[in-house]
């Protein structure tokens, strides 16, 4: 009956269409009764929809090397192409478009059609659920587990990028996110934990970590390293893919979805071997190329298509409209919107999100032991909006759609599935550093260094003060016996990610210590350490270590560093290891340095344009979040050594990989094999149930398969 009733609304949209538009028409030359004109309209609707059924699935499946933005475009063509076959096939040449008529009619179709069919489904919720267990059922027959939902359960882990565990509890109370609330709130529903970031709080080095159980070695989300002289970005294909090869070498691991697993939306691919959208995979030729494949799920339905399209066109619409009434009301912090961001925006909220989620749903169905998805969506606004701000919170509200939707087909799945939330960090807001400051850190650098800065940045209070530093550091007298040594011209590399910054010299081999660099530039640290949108550098000495620089003069070996005490006092619980074990990173930048946090409001200073920032120590983006259903163990009991000692906090990246592998082993789900001495193997011997290491036998626990 909802076939039919979506015919007929088609059919009802050509006659209108036909009415409206002067270059469609449903009639022959001579003109037509009113019934004929409508029986052609139901062939030429019907002739439509078939079409779309039987050819489009073809056609998208043909297209899926065309990236996606660009075939996000074409959807509307290839829509008109296969309207103006369907008029062909109407008898007796009745039904006539000009092209670009076709493609507007298509798409008004297409858009009709898709609305009818959702709001239907909608008022009917049997009609919705038999929609689903049809799908099931089908899978089920083509695997021959028959009727029962046996065998152990399934994971789901949805990684909402970018929502701190305080901005998701904030959420769940004001009614943003009832899905969550009602997980929360249910007596047999979920529990709710904040765990700690690795000083580098950004995706990079958290997905990592938790897909392949290692992150050393990462220590921000773009980073120089001096033997080969390349930048390493996070958000590269090629960087993204050396450094997944880096963790599988360092775990000798295939990840954590190397067994029937997939990887949805990531930048890594944790060894799955089902793919979508997963970054490190795109810079591989042949068989990785079936990462676009995760597009096809979703194109092959072209209502879906055109819908996408029409939301990615109002998405964009939404982000010109926000941003132009937060600069009338002159909304501070700001940043600059324009550009290609809106369309960047379009995508990560609307065809990554609906892409990611049919995929996840597809998996379901398949009935694959362990998928990971990430939903990028809040993350990307929150960085230019404000993690607080009401266009962050209305994502965060789409977002609790998708997991009601998710939950929901969790019913009609051939085995049932446990579903897990968690976050890879969160989200600090403030001002940026050159917004409060006039100048960038690159500036302040340059400036600390005697080299030339922009002339805007020559006027600030900042570059001026080092100018002088400078000039006095230069001029000051040499202590007897002390050899004086000539400052060399070193344009230095200065890299942002979020609030933590890096400071590199190309020309000085190696890590470059305290004592070369001010020899060679006599003003710069003191400079940086005495800024007020600084709040620490690391550093290291020939003399005493590596140091933890800050104001008038402090300076703490970072092997003396406590939380709650000295410079770090601020950063709260973990900031101490977090920097010691950044410390030991091969490419530690020569100088790291956090922007200040102000408690009191939460706020950082940003070196990047973003006024919602991560990815260094400081308030909410070092606390992301862990939602699993209580029927799992306790994530501190799954990390529990042999005699029973837990740990007091879940700390890091690769402790959140360990407790997903406990979780994954004891429901029987993808248990890996480790022989005797501990080394992976794929052959026989003994299986390990839990997902942490055994003493003595480091992390390896898996294939050993390479991704």
């Amino acid at each position: 009956m909802r076939v039919i009733a979506v015919w007929a609304v088609s059919t009802l949209t050509m006659l209108a269409l036909a009415g409206i538009l002067p270059d469609f028409r449903l009639q022959s030359a001579d003109g037509d009764t009113v019934t004929k004109t409508a029986f052609t309209a139901a062939w030429g609707a019907g002739a439509f929809g078939l079409l779309s059924a039987l050819v489009w699935p073809v056609l998208v499946r043909a297209l899926l090397i065309v990236p996606a933005l660009v075939l996000g475009m074409l959807v509307f063509f290839l829509n008109g192409s296969l309207l103006l076959i369907a008029l062909r096939l109407i008898p007796d040449g009745r039904g006539a478009a000009a092209p670009e008529t076709a493609v507007v009619v298509a798409a008004v179709m297409s858009a009709v059609a898709s609305a009818t069919s959702t709001a239907l489904a909608v008022r009917d919720d049997d009609a919705y659920r038999r929609r689903l267990s049809r799908l099931a059922d089908r899978h089920r027959r083509r695997s021959g587990t028959g009727d029962a939902r046996g065998g152990p359960p399934g994971t789901v882990f949805i990684q909402l990028d970018g929502v701190g565990h305080d901005a998701l509890v904030r959420a769940a109370a004001e009614g943003l996110m009832p899905t969550v609330a009602h997980w929360l709130a249910d007596s047999e529903g979920h529990r709710l934990t904040p765990w700690r970031t690795d000083w580098s709080s950004q995706t990079g080095a958290s997905q990592l970590g938790i897909l392949h159980g290692s992150n050393h070695d990462v220590p921000a989300f773009r980073w120089y390293e001096k033997e080969s002289g390349v930048v390493m970005v996070s958000s590269k294909p090629a960087s993204a893919l050396e450094m997944q090869r880096r963790a599988v070498a360092r775990t000798r691991d295939g990840g954590l979805l190397a067994l029937d697993g997939a990887s949805r939306g990531n930048l890594f691919s944790g060894g799955a071997g089902q793919l979508a959208l997963v970054l490190s995979m795109a810079a591989r030729l042949g068989k990785g190329r079936r990462s676009r494949a995760g597009y096809f799920a979703y194109f092959s339905d072209p209502a879906n298509a055109v819908r996408t399209a029409g939301s990615f066109v109002a998405e964009v619409c939404r982000e010109i409209a926000q941003s132009t009434r937060s600069r009338l009301r002159k909304e501070t912090p700001r940043i600059k919107r324009g550009g290609l961001y809106p369309f960047i925006r379009a995508f990560a909220t609307v065809v990554e999100r609906d892409v990611v989620v049919a995929a996840v749903m597809g998996d379901m169905f398949a009935g694959r032991t362990a998928v990971y998805a990430d939903l990028v969506a809040y993350d990307e606004v929150a960085h230019h909006s404000g993690p607080r701000s009401r266009d962050a919170e209305k994502v965060l509200a789409r977002l609790d759609r998708s997991l009601a939707l998710i939950d929901k087909v969790a019913e009609h799945t051939p085995r049932t599935y446990r579903i897990v939330l968690l976050s890879d960090h969160g989200q600090s807001p403030g001002d940026t550093f050159a917004g409060v400051y006039g100048l960038t850190l690159k500036d302040l650098v340059r400036a600390g260094s005697g080299l030339p800065v922009p002339r805007r940045a020559q006027r600030t209070r900042s570059a001026s003060e080092a100018r002088d530093a400078v000039r006095i550091a230069l001029h000051r007298p040499v202590a007897e016996g002390q050899e004086e040594h000539v400052a060399k011209p070193s344009d230095p590399i200065v890299l942002a990610s979020g609030n933590l910054g890096l400071i590199s010299f190309p020309d000085i081999q190696g890590r470059a210590s305290l004592e070369q660099l001010e020899s060679r530039h006599p003003a710069l640290l003191s400079t940086l350490a005495n800024h007020p949108g600084i709040g620490f550098l690391l550093v290291r000495s020939e003399r005493h270590g590596s140091v933890v620089l800050a104001r008038d003069g402090v300076r703490v070996p970072v092997a003396d560093l406590a939380d709650g005490h000295g410079p770090l006092a601020p950063f709260g619980p973990g900031a101490a290891d977090a920097v010691r074990r950044t410390d030991t990173f091969p490419h530690v930048a020569d100088v790291m340095v956090n922007s200040m946090y102000d408690p009191a409001t939460g706020t950082v200073h940003a070196f990047e344009e973003q006024i919602g920032s991560h990815g260094g120590l400081g308030g909410e983006q070092s606390r992301p979040f862990l939602l699993w259903p209580r029927s799992m163990t306790d994530p501190l009991d799954a990390l529990a050594d042999e005699d029973g000692d837990r740990p007091d906090a879940l700390v890091g990246a690769e402790a959140v990989h360990r407790v997903l592998r406990c979780w994954l082993s004891e429901a029987s789900g993808p248990q890996l094999p480790v022989r005797a001495d501990g080394a992976p193997g794929t052959g026989a011997g003994r299986w390990t149930r839990r997902g942490r290491a055994r003493r003595g036998q480091g992390e390896g626990s898996g294939t050993g398969a390479h991704p």
